[in-house]
């Protein structure tokens, strides 16, 4: 009679994250600097929309480095205000970007050519009901 063996398998973790996590995220980090490549090469010509939504790049400061750090945003238009929102894919956490307006509010966006700078406000709960 042959004996039956059971593995107990668990996924490779490193610093706590499992392996596909750690994948998918440097996958989306290529994605992202190829999207923002192209999106400045083109002026938003390639990039500038993604399954229909409008995308921009947010260029904000970052709060540890001081350095310029950007990332491609989706956005909506409100009147003369630009609306992004920080939902991060329904994340846990807010996304860094995010993390960096509420400590340097003064960001530049890319919509195409145009490269005007912004002052980022956190909208009230009133305007979030209207805004979703």
């Amino acid at each position: 009679m042959e004996k039956s063996h059971t593995m107990a398998t668990r996924e490779r973790t490193v610093r706590g994250r499992r392996f596909s996590d750690r994948f998918i995220a440097g996958a989306l980090r290529i994605f992202s600097r190829v999207h923002i490549t192209l999106y400045r090469w083109t002026g938003g010509i390639i990039g500038g929309r993604i399954f229909g939504n409008r995308m921009l790049l947010l260029t904000t400061t970052g709060r540890k480095t001081g350095q310029p750090r950007t990332k491609p945003v989706g956005y909506l238009i409100d009147g003369d205000a630009l609306v992004i929102v920080a939902g991060a894919a329904g994340a846990a956490k807010h996304p860094d970007w995010w993390l960096n307006l509420e400590s340097h509010p003064e960001a530049l966006v890319q919509m195409g050519r145009r490269r005007p700078r912004v002052s980022a406000t956190r909208a009230l709960p009133e305007e979030q009901q209207r805004l979703w």
